[in-house]
Parts: structure tokens; C-alpha cells; sequence
């Protein structure tokens, strides 16, 4: 029985797609150990969305063969996808596969550890010297050990590269179970057709790829039916979900996205028992449409959680940022969910130091920030993708500045998020529990709202997976209150 160690970078598609690639693995008889064991075989589930995400995929691969020089080391997604001539150089890498061949690494690795073992028994007469290298293991992938069920179709440089050309059609993959029994995630859709100047993820994950509802929810009901009770739909752009299905262009400035088919599936979704939540993951903020908000409404189980991507609170720098709407737009779709939810939690993303950015234009953005007022905000400094025409543009920011605009923001956000807490103290909530914390010495229970507002429960009775219902009655810790 040979071990597999596994380790992801990035998204939580990424990590959703690692899980089933574990869960295979298991079924299959490999027998999973953590990642700073020694294995036989490793597998990375690699990012590229930064160039930074590039160098910590690179460390992982070489940090994975200098745990075992003797191990398989397969470098698996977007790092492939956008840099198939750097791993093509890197000795640590044996199997390269791309993003559209996740759903068949078990059995790419079961006819690879096949090739092998034919090439070491045809070898064996002459050397007793024991394992392939990684580079003759990977000739033999196309010589005389055959191709057993033809999943290897290529060698290049004395690697085994699983075809990294992009599809057309959503790649199936399905959870069964996870090692949590509270929250799962569920891919609904891959791939992008925004083509924002910062981003590389158009090109490592390809156009955008829907999910057949039918098989979403088959998966959802087998979860549910194990004892999960909040379900967040995710997925590399799940605002276009179902542009593919309805053969439509990519929605030009200022046209809405086809909002039907994600209406229909939460509709779908929201009669599943027993479900207790439907949570929604990023959302571009030009699907929000009063048809759509009035549609969401109508979801019973639907967490008043919406994470509208922002990036900037500057016109100027939206324009240069390929993002196809204006702040005042923007600001129309939080006031419209706010008219129609009591209190939701909205929360955002934001670049700082993007090419270009000036005083001014941050003074604009962190102003718009204050007035949208956001539960929480995700403040990333900008980060340098080479492949994207932000790369190559003038005006680059450096990093001492970006992280003074950096701090200013934190210290807003850290405002905005406790006072939007504190405005639900005195309310009553539902919580659903997810893990055991003592505060003050006294064990509690600790889980979320619908909002995604942390609160603690004194009792010591294991209530994960449980949902309680109280009134928040003042902070326990600086971002948790309590229940009563």
C-alpha cells in the first residue's frame, strides 16, 4: 500500500478539489498521511494567482522531494497551467498535471506507478540498482512499457505532463464526505471570462465551465444525508454560472449576468432536508439586480452573507483594473441589499497599491470605503502576476508604501467589523456550532450566524453540528459575543 502525502495552495476550490482528490485516494487503498511525513508519493495542489503563489508552489515540490528523494512528486493545477516551461526544468517534478485533469489524478497516478514498475522489471536483468529516476521513469511513460489505458499521453523533457489544454465542459468531481461536519464547500462552476489586468486565474483555470444542477445536487443530499448542515456554493466566478449554459458572450459593461440558473439551483436547494443554511461565496457585484435580490429573498435558508468584490473604491482605478462597473454602481447594489435584508453582512475585497495609484486615488478609496461600511474587509496589497497587463504597466507602487495603505485600512476594517457586532448585541440570533473554545477558564461552544458574526456559549456539552438559538448579549472576546 503505498502513502500519499497531500498539501493545497490557494482557493478553496482548490482545496474542495484536493478533498475529492483525497477521498479517491482512500477508496482506492493509498493510504493518505500528513504532509510532513515521509510518503512514496506526494501531490501538491498548486496556485498561481501571485507570483509569490508561484514561489511557494515551487518550495513545496522541492521541499517534498528533499523529504524523499525517492518519492513521486506531482505537481497538480494552476502553477502547471501557467508555467508548464518552469516545471518542465524542475527536477522535483515527475507528474505535471493540468487543471482540467483533476477529476482523473488517482488513475493518471495508478498508470504511471504501472509504467514504472514494468520499466524497473525490464531493467532488473541488468541493474540491480533498484528505483527509476524520476527522468527514465518519465521516458517510460512513452517507450516500450506501453500504454495500458492511454490516461499518459505524453512525455516532455523526460517528464510526464497530463494534458494541460483547457476544455470546454465543466470537469466533474464529488464529495462523498470531509472530515468536518458542519460547513461544506460545493464547486458549482469553473473557470473565468472577466479578464480583470491583475489576474491570472483566465488563463491557468480557462472559460467559464457550469456544473449540471442535477449533479450539484446529488452531491449536496449525499453531504446532508452524512450530517452537514451549512452548505457555501463556490467556484472560480459564481456569478457567471450558467453563461455557458445559456451560449451567451461574456456580459459586455454594465449588462447583468444570467442570474436564472443560480436562482433555480438555490430554489432547489432550499427544499433539501435537513439543510439548515445555503451560504453564497463571492459574487461580482453586477449580478445584484433588484430581479436578483428580490429572487434571493425568496430563499428561506439563505445566510444574509454577501461578499461583493470591490478591488478599489477609485473610478480611475477600477478603469485600469479591467473591472466593469463604477463605485457609484457598486454603491447602488449595497444600498439595494440593505433595503432588502435587515442588517446584512456585506463584505469585500481590496487591492492597494495598484499600478499607478496615487494619494489621491487611495484617499478616494479608503473615503468610499468608509461610507459603504463593510462588515469585513480582505486587504490585500497589490502583488506584481507576471502575464498580466498589470504587470507591464507604469507607476508601480512600492512595498514600503503599500504597506503604510495596507495598515490604514486594517485599522478601518477592525473599526467598521466591531461596530457592525456590536449592533447585533441585544438581538436574538441563531447559531450554528462548530467547535469547542474555553474563554475566562470556562469551556463554550462556538459557531456562527447567518451573518458569519462569531458567538460563544458557555456549556460543555458538545454541540458541533447543532444549531442554538439565544440573545447576543456583549463581546466574550474582541470578535466573538456571547449567546445566552
Amino acid at each position: 500500500m503505498k502513502s500519499v502525502a497531500l498539501h493545497n495552495l490557494g482557493c478553496k476550490v482548490n482545496s474542495y478539489e484536493l478533498d475529492v482528490i483525497g477521498q479517491k485516494l482512500r477508496e482506492k487503498g493509498f493510504s493518505v498521511v500528513p504532509f510532513d511525513e515521509k510518503a512514496d508519493i506526494y501531490i501538491i495542489n498548486t496556485c498561481s494567482v501571485t507570483n509569490i503563489a508561484d514561489r511557494k508552489s515551487r518550495q513545496m515540490l522541492h521541499q517534498a522531494k528533499k523529504r524523499n528523494p525517492e518519492a513521486i512528486v506531482a505537481a497538480v493545477g494552476c502553477y502547471v497551467q501557467t508555467g508548464k516551461e518552469r516545471v518542465l526544468e524542475d527536477a522535483s517534478v515527475d507528474l505535471a498535471i493540468g487543471n482540467n485533469r483533476k477529476k482523473d489524478v488517482v488513475e493518471i497516478l495508478e498508470e504511471y506507478l504501472e509504467r514504472r514498475s514494468r520499466w524497473e522489471a525490464d531493467k532488473a536483468p541488468e541493474d540491480k540498482s533498484g528505483t527509476a529516476s524520476a527522468d527514465e521513469a518519465g521516458k517510460a511513460a512513452s517507450g516500450k512499457a506501453g500504454k495500458p489505458s492511454g490516461i499518459i499521453d505524453k512525455t516532455l523533457g523526460g517528464k510526464t505532463v497530463i494534458d494541460i489544454n483547457r476544455e470546454t465542459e465543466y470537469e466533474e468531481m464529488r464529495l462523498s464526505s470531509i472530515s468536518s461536519h458542519t460547513r461544506a464547500y460545493i464547486k458549482i462552476q469553473d473557470g473565468c471570462n472577466q479578464f480583470c489586468s491583475y489576474c491570472i486565474i483566465p488563463y491557468a483555470r480557462g472559460r467559464v465551465r457550469s456544473r449540471q444542477k442535477a449533479d450539484i445536487l446529488q452531491e449536496v443530499q449525499g453531504l446532508v444525508d452524512g450530517g452537514f448542515r451549512e452548505i457555501v456554493l463556490t467556484g472560480i466566478h459564481i456569478s457567471s454560472y450558467g453563461l455557458d449554459l445559456d451560449h451567451k458572450k461574456n456580459p459586455e459593461r454594465g449588462e447583468p449576468f444570467p442570474h436564472k440558473h443560480l436562482l433555480d439551483l438555490l430554489k432547489e436547494l432550499d427544499k433539501m432536508e435537513p439543510l439548515a443554511r445555503i451560504r453564497l461565496g463571492s459574487l461580482e457585484p453586477r449580478i445584484i439586480t433588484s430581479e436578483f435580490v428580490e429572487g434571493l429573498r425568496g430563499i428561506r435558508k439563505l445566510c444574509h452573507h454577501f461578499h461583493l468584490s470591490l478591488q478599489s473604491g477609485c473610478d480611475e482605478t477600477l478603469i485600469r483594473m479591467n473591472r466593469h462597473y463604477t463605485t457609484g454602481e457598486y454603491l447602488e447594489k449595497v444600498e439595494l441589499l440593505r433595503r432588502v435584508f435587515d442588517h446584512p453582512a456585506i463584505t469585500t475585497d481590496v487591492i492597494v497599491g495598484f499600478p499607478g495609484e496615487t494619494d489621491q486615488e487611495f484617499e478616494e478609496t479608503r473615503r468610499f470605503l468608509e461610507r459603504a461600511d463593510f462588515y469585513e474587509m480582505h486587504v490585500f496589497p497589490y502583488s506584481r502576476r507576471e502575464g498580466t497587463v498589470a504587470a507591464k504597466l507604469k507607476d508601480q507602487i512600492t512595498e514600503a508604501v503599500k504597506k503604510k495603505r495596507s495598515g490604514i485600512l486594517l485599522e478601518l476594517e477592525k473599526k467598521q467589523s466591531r461596530e457592525f457586532r456590536r449592533d447585533y448585541i441585544g438581538r436574538n440570533a441563531e447559531v450554528l456550532f462548530e467547535e469547542s473554545k474555553e474563554i475566562d477558564g470556562v469551556l463554550c461552544q462556538v459557531g456562527y450566524t447567518g451573518e458569519y458574526v462569531r458567538a460563544a456559549r458557555k456549556t460543555d456539552e458538545n454541540l458541533s453540528g447543532k444549531t442554538g438559538v439565544g440573545r447576543l448579549a456583549g463581546f466574550a472576546e474582541d470578535d466573538l459575543l456571547w449567546l445566552e
